[in-house]
């Protein structure tokens, strides 16, 4: 039952939540009366929350009010409204209010209102002093209690008969400024007052203004008095005196100056009076300036002086300017209407003049030397003044200027620049340098020693002759130099490399490399490179034309690769060659020595191959050997009476049974009366007669046959005769030749016993098959 119970009381608790359902629709914020309020007047902030209910339950509103980000008003309610009461609204309440609602765990907030209060409340200003002396400074406070930060406040300088003078101070942490204004001469009677100033959106507001405040100001001096003794008819040579005076309240820390053109001449200090004295010049006339100050105060008084001539400046006069060296110079110094004076010439110098004759006239032989500027100076009652300086030129003449080139070398590489110096040793500075090239005139140049010309055009065909001349200011003219003449050197252009034998050279062989050009001034430097991980420099020559050879004398295996030549003249430009490949071969005799040996090996293997073989048959079949020659012998004979002599289209064994009978009777006579003696039995073998109506048909066997029945038995001939052989078949045609050489040797009479002799010749048509055959 308890179960029961708490299952119904779970269900009814789960249907009363759900049916606490809410949600915030809107919060919305609003000020009274309006968003704009004057200074002063109440202020209401209103917050209002718009929530949609499921059904008719009671919330607890959390109201919370920003002002500028920062919580100025909190609150709870039952209602969706809260109110933000402000009594009294000051500017400080200006900013942007935004309000935040929290209800079971749901929070809703509205957009900021921006609410201006406008106008700000009236500031109070003070002085520290009331009672000031000129020069004092007064400290001026100017306030806004009920104001916030930050501000700005601007103070005002009021002067009877003129406008104020204002001066803004910005206080971005107080609400509060202080300014110290220092009192003016003139400043009698003073006013200030002040007014504070904020920033609402980009817009200025400004207060009323503050009280005004009045400061009363005294004089510490009067105004100094400036007086001259005598003070008219001021005349060169005079003494002029000057006296400055004033009247204080106070002596001490009390100063008078003198000044002419801000020069400071004379100065006191705690006294009433100044004096100072001098000689009159024409310097002295113009203004001075008498000023007293005492502490920040100061006042000033001016006079004008003017001091009459008592003669003009001198003036020198010089027989010439420009003279040559040798000649004669006479200076004169004079007074126009005045003759009364002391009179000395003197030569300028930078450590000082240096005083030449204390006369009105000077005479003398100038030297080089002797150039610079002179002046002359008149002494009348103490009085001295000088002329304006007058120079003077004395020249050497030139020297025969030489003209060289820059570079040492009179020579110029075809399209780039040459550049010519002209220089004169002796000669009194400026120079004019003037450059030609052929007749015309290129260039002018002033300068004090040399001078430089750039030919930026030179051409193969142009003139080659350069000269100058040189001249200053002395009478004797110009000066010119020889004639320069310039070798234009032509850059080598388009190497090209060749050899003799190309391509390919025997081992041991010589080859011929040439290395040319197409064009460049001579000589030229040929070198010679075989390309490499390293450059190698094989072969250097210069030669006076457009060619070099180098002879190898033996090639080598390793002289195998890629050669390249590389050309250059003194335009020091090198040009080098494509690049050609050398390839070193095996020689010919070496060739042939390599083949004899692979031949003597070959035909040694075949041969000793046969030799088996032959002498294995020979062991097998040697009674067959003993067999009668006599049947074969006359069928032969009878075959070689039936043939035509003209038969040569086909093979005839003839030949070589009348060679083998004479070879053999010649054997048999060598032998002696033992083989005379021995029985020979001879076996004819009958051969058929050759149809002549039958096409001839001759193998190549038949003719190699021919070819050795003609050769002699020699060793020295069968070799020569194995190497035709090989020439005509091949190997196969060789190994043949070598079976027969062993069939006629075991043929020979000589190598058979006498009664197993054969008097028919093996041919090659019995190749392969038994010697011979008993009838």
């Amino acid at each position: 039952m308890y179960l029961a119970l708490l299952v119904i009381f779970l269900q009814c608790s789960e249907l009363y939540t759900q049916d606490k359902v809410f949600t915030f629709n809107t919060v919305e914020i609003k000020v009274e009366p309006s968003v704009k309020v004057r200074n002063g007047a109440p202020m209401s902030i209103i917050c209002h929350a718009d929530i949609s209910k499921s059904a008719d339950f009671q919330l607890k509103y959390n109201f919370t009010i920003f002002k500028d980000r920062k919580l100025v008003f909190m609150t709870v309610s039952d209602t969706g409204d809260a109110r933000y009461e402000v009594p009294v609204a000051k500017s400080s309440d200006t900013g942007d209010y935004q309000c935040a609602v929290k209800a079971d765990k749901k929070t809703g907030s509205s957009d900021p209102v921006h609410v201006w209060v406008t106008g700000m409340t009236k500031p109070t200003l003070t002085a520290d002093k009331r009672d000031v002396l000129e020069g004092e400074v007064v400290k001026l406070r100017c306030e806004l209690p009920e104001e916030e930060p930050p501000l700005q406040f601007c103070f005002r300088k009021i002067k009877t008969n003129s406008t104020p003078r204002e001066t803004c101070v910005p206080e971005p942490y107080t609400n509060f400024s202080v300014l110290e204004v220092s009192v003016e001469e003139g400043d009698n009677i003073l006013q200030f007052d002040c007014f504070g100033r904020r920033n609402v959106k980009l817009e200025w507001e400004d207060s009323a203004h503050s009280n005004k405040t009045l400061v009363t100001v005294r004089e510490p001096f009067i105004k100094p008095t400036l007086t001259t003794v005598p003070s008219s008819n001021v005349t060169e040579g005079d003494q002029i005196q000057f006296e400055c005076s004033t009247v204080v309240v106070r002596m001490r820390d009390i100063e008078i100056i003198l000044q002419k053109n801000k020069s400071i001449l004379n100065s006191v200090q705690d006294k009433k009076l100044l004096r100072y004295s001098t000689v009159a010049t024409l310097e002295d006339s113009g203004e001075y300036l008498c000023k007293v100050e005492q502490g920040g105060a100061s006042k000033t008084t001016k006079l004008n002086v003017v001091v009459s001539e008592l003669f003009p400046k001198p003036t020198l006069v010089a027989s010439m300017t420009k003279l040559d060296k040798n000649k004669e110079l006479i200076l004169n110094c004079s007074i126009n209407g005045f003759q009364k004076a002391n009179f000395s010439i003197l030569r300028k110098n930078a450590n000082g003049d240096i005083p030449l004759k204390n006369s009105q006239t000077l005479k003398m032989r100038v030297n080089v030397n002797d150039t610079g500027s002179y002046t002359c100076k008149a002494e009348v009652k103490g009085i001295v003044k000088e002329s304006k300086p007058v120079r003077i030129n004395v020249y050497a003449p030139v020297s025969k200027p030489t003209l060289s080139v820059a570079g040492g070398l009179p020579e110029v590489v075809l399209g780039k620049p040459l550049q010519l110096i002209c220089h004169s040793v002796m000669g009194t500075p400026p120079k004019t340098f003037r450059f030609y090239k052929g007749d015309d005139i290129e260039k002018t140049v002033i300068n004090d020693t040399y001078a430089t010309f750039l030919d930026e055009n030179i051409r193969l065909n142009d003139q080659r002759g350069y000269r100058c001349d040189a001249r200053n200011n002395h009478s004797s003219g110009v000066k010119t130099s020889d004639v320069l003449n310039v070798t234009v050197i032509v850059p080598v252009r388009d190497a090209s490399l060749g050899s003799f034998p190309y391509g390919e050279v025997e081992d041991g062989s010589e080859i011929a490399f040439l290395c040319s050009v197409k064009e460049g001034s001579l000589p030229i430097l040929f070198r010679f490179f075989k390309k490499t991980d390293n450059e190698v420099l094989l072969f250097e020559k210069i030669e006076h034309r457009d060619r070099a050879m180098w002879h190898k004398k033996t090639m080598k295996r390793q002289d195998t690769g890629t050669y390249y030549c590389m050309a250059s003249n003194r335009a020091n430009v090198d040009v080098r060659s494509q690049p050609i490949t050398v390839s070193v071969i095996l020689a010919a005799w070496k060739k042939g020595v390599i083949a004899a040996l692979v031949l003597v090996t070959i035909a040694g293997a075949g041969a000793l191959a046969l030799w088996w073989f032959l002498r294995k048959k020979k062991k097998t079949k040697g009674p067959s050997m003993e067999m009668s020659g006599s049947a074969l012998a006359a069928n032969l004979t009878s075959e070689k009476l039936a043939r035509q002599p003209n038969d040569g289209d086909y093979y005839s064994g003839s030949g070589y049974i009348e060679d083998s009978e004479n070879h053999m009777k010649s054997t048999d006579e060598s032998k002696g009366p033992d083989l005379e003696s021995a029985e020979v039995e001879y076996t004819e073998v009958e051969v058929s007669t050759l149809d002549p109506h039958r096409a001839p048909v001759q193998k190549g066997t038949e003719t190699l046959y021919s070819e050795i029945r003609k050769a002699n038995n020699g060793t020295f001939a069968r070799s020569y005769l194995a190497l035709k052989i090989v020439s005509y078949t091949g190997f196969l045609q060789y190994v043949i030749f070598l079976a027969r050489n062993w069939i006629r040797k075991y043929n020979a009479p000589e190598n058979l016993p006498l009664k197993g002799r054969l008097s028919c010749p093996v041919t090659a048509r019995t190749l392969g098959r038994d010697f011979c055959s008993n009838p």
